[in-house]
């Protein structure tokens, strides 16, 4: 498999050096192969995937047990809820299929600043959240995309499972992010 060098992109020490200052960020995964070229489906963890990637960009592809690979873009499209994505180095579809359930990350100084008010879901995810009565609530540890709004998933390590707590993503229950505190201050509905 091909890396690219140092003056073309990343190789994996230097992702790895970028992983280890926290600025990488996950953007999406592989959830199947579309075609017999190679083309990857991706979940995307964001609304603007598609605009993010210019043809010759790298990013890293990651599995569940930590291998890494690096990858140039070669093409992305929008495909129904998902995204298609073409890599340079993988050019048949055995070679795609060896990708699923890998989960895409880009160095953090490749994404665009957002508006004010606006957050990364790499921003939001970790976070420790407090109701607006000072309690803690728990950690944001990962956010559901629904359509119309996201919804936070948090827990707190002291209670089992069963007991997460989904928060939507609305202005009336979420009242402030401080990621310089890594807090968020919420106004929790009835029933929560």
């Amino acid at each position: 498999m091909l890396l690219p060098s140092l003056e073309n992109g990343l190789c994996l020490k230097s992702w790895n050096n970028l992983l280890e200052k926290n600025s990488i960020v996950q953007i999406g995964k592989i959830v199947g192969v579309h075609g017999l070229k190679g083309t990857l489906k991706v979940y995307p963890y964001s609304d603007d995937f598609v605009s993010l990637f210019k043809p010759g960009i790298f990013l890293l592809l990651r599995s569940s047990n930590k291998l890494e690979k690096s990858y140039e873009v070669n093409w992305v499209k929008p495909y129904k809820r998902l995204i298609l994505v073409s890599l340079n180095q993988i050019r048949n579809r055995n070679l795609a299929e060896e990708l699923a359930g890998y989960e895409f990350f880009i160095n953090k100084s490749e994404l665009p600043e957002l508006d004010w008010g606006t957050y990364y879901w790499s921003d939001i995810i970790g976070l420790s959240v407090y109701t607006t009565a000072d309690k803690y609530v728990g950690i944001v540890e990962s956010i559901i995309p629904t359509g119309s709004n996201d919804v936070y998933v948090v827990k707190d390590s002291d209670r089992d499972h069963e007991n997460e707590i989904l928060i939507p993503a609305l202005e009336s229950v979420v009242l402030r992010i401080d990621l310089e505190l890594k807090t968020i201050r919420v106004n929790l509905p009835d029933g929560l």
